[in-house]
């Protein structure tokens, strides 16, 4: 192993890259203007990009960060951000890409030529290149491959033979690694003598001659030490690694859990193959609960784009659709059985919808809640027993609040309206409050043994639950209430 730190340089921001902001600076559009992103402002964006207006476009975004970029593409009208990017040329800002959400990324990268894609994408982190051109179809991503430099093109190609959603996938990787026996000052004098760094970096990473990491150090640390100080004194001990198999959502955990800002990631033989950084841990995070928000709502996360087109929306939603069309069905069926009960005492259609309708939303509270957990890790089979037996008493405490506060107000509503005989509504008050009762506690044990079940089962609990929570807690409510009915009101 030489002496030098194994580094690489993806190129990043430079003079000439801000040369075309320093030159577009205008009186009349003032900075805190731009940045706002105003109807108007994209309105005017857009009139200059249809009338291919390459000055006035350049002057518009001019100061503009990538990332409001990105923002100005979504908001334009779709057939005019190719039409950006080709106007603004040597301008644009390849980070731009990264920004952009998912839907319009892949659009807009399918629109640009493929050797203009490859120069946008060689400004990038490998990390960063390879979230852009993923999605591409084999031969485009080929060519475009076929037009990057050579290092970088099997990097890329690296990259892809990991799976999606792995820390190899997400890794970059430019990293700075020194041999364990140099000292401080001979690291820093090299440090200082090197054009190609990694545009960030956090930590040094030490390793052995065969290149497998032996520990970590933090700059905050190694700045401090005296330069006669040998790194390998400096390394901090128990510094997690990240395997380059391990899932995404393993890395996000790992990083909260230990507070991590960076952190090696390496292959079966522990030798250093990339870094983690927590700004892609952040995406993660932010991709992850996307798309369990919108699992729970039975969306798929490809929808959550505004972009997408109407028949696979359509398509995608009828799924999920016809299966509470099933479970509504269902419901509707055990309605069905007492339908006799119901023409002796029509007022039970008209309490009957509160009991499913509190139950569901209890459901869904307790759903919510042991979703979370289970995805934090704080919901475990070691405290699973304790969990239910907590949420089913939080149940069973708010199902006697309300089973009296209804109980009491249903019984005097049905003397009042005179539905029945005397007495008769000190019945229906205690059916309710009755039903009212098991279905609450239904609701919290389904809500938190539902996705323990799944997960234990292997499926995701944040897709699936939902409908198995409503559905238990529908029949059970329906059934509940107008099962005491049966019994204690009409069959008397």
């Amino acid at each position: 192993m030489t002496d030098e730190p194994d580094t690489r340089l993806v190129p990043g921001d430079d003079a000439s890259a801000d040369a075309p902001a320093e030159e577009a600076v205008v009186e009349e559009a003032p900075l805190d203007e731009r940045m706002s992103l105003n109807p108007d402002f994209v309105r005017a964006v857009d009139d200059a990009v249809e009338v291919e207006d390459a000055a006035e476009v350049r002057r518009l975004t001019a100061e503009l960060h990538p990332a409001d970029v990105a923002d100005l593409m979504e908001q334009m009208q779709e057939g005019h951000r190719g039409g950006l990017f080709t106007l603004l040329g040597d301008a644009f800002d390849a980070e731009t890409l990264v920004e952009l959400d998912e839907d319009v990324r892949d659009a807009l990268v399918e629109a640009i030529p493929n050797d203009q894609l490859a120069l946008a994408v060689a400004e990038l982190d490998t990390d960063d290149a390879a979230f852009v051109i993923e999605n591409l179809d084999e031969d485009d991503r080929a060519e475009v491959l076929a037009e990057m430099p050579v290092r970088d093109r099997l990097a890329l190609q690296a990259a892809f033979d990991y799976p999606d959603d792995s820390a190899g996938r997400m890794m970059q990787r430019e990293v700075f690694a020194a041999p364990a026996f140099r000292t401080v000052g001979e690291i820093i004098d090299r440090l200082r003598g090197q054009d190609d760094l990694p545009e960030r970096f956090y930590e040094i990473y030490v390793v052995d001659p065969t290149f497998r990491v032996v520990g970590v150090v933090p700059l905050s640390r190694f700045l401090k030490a005296p330069r006669d100080t040998v790194i390998e004194t400096l390394i901090l001990e128990d510094h997690p690694l990240v395997r380059d198999l391990m899932d995404q959502e393993e890395v996000a955990y790992l990083f909260e859990k230990y507070n991590l800002i960076s952190a090696p990631v390496v292959d079966e033989s522990q030798r250093l193959v990339g870094m983690i950084t927590v700004d892609d841990v952040v995406e993660i995070v932010h991709e992850e609960r996307d798309e369990d928000m919108l699992a729970l709502a039975g969306v798929d996360r490809e929808e959550g784009g505004l972009s997408i087109p109407v028949r696979q929306v359509a398509r995608s939603r009828f799924t999920w659709l016809s299966v509470n069309l099933l479970t509504a069905i269902l419901a509707s069926f055990i309605i069905g059985l007492f339908d006799a009960t119901i023409a002796q005492a029509v007022a039970l259609a008209v309490l009957m919808p509160i009991v499913a309708s509190m139950g569901g939303n209890a459901g869904t509270q307790t759903l919510t809640v042991a979703v979370r957990n289970l995805a934090t890790r704080n919901l475990t089979g070691a405290n699973a027993i304790r969990v239910v037996t907590r949420e089913t008493i939080v149940a069973l405490i708010n199902g006697i609040a309300f089973a009296i506060l209804l109980g009491v107000a249903a019984g005097f509503w049905y003397d009042l309206a005179g539905y029945g005989e005397a007495g008769d509504g000190l019945i229906l008050g205690c059916v309710l409050a009755a039903a009212m009762i098991i279905t609450m506690v239904c609701a919290g044990l389904a809500g938190t043994l539902v996705p323990l079940g799944l997960q234990k089962a292997g499926a995701d609990p944040a897709v699936s639950s939902a409908v198995f929570v409503t559905t238990v807690t529908d029949v059970v409510g329906f059934f509940a209430f107008l099962g005491l009915a049966a019994v204690f009101l009409v069959g008397r």
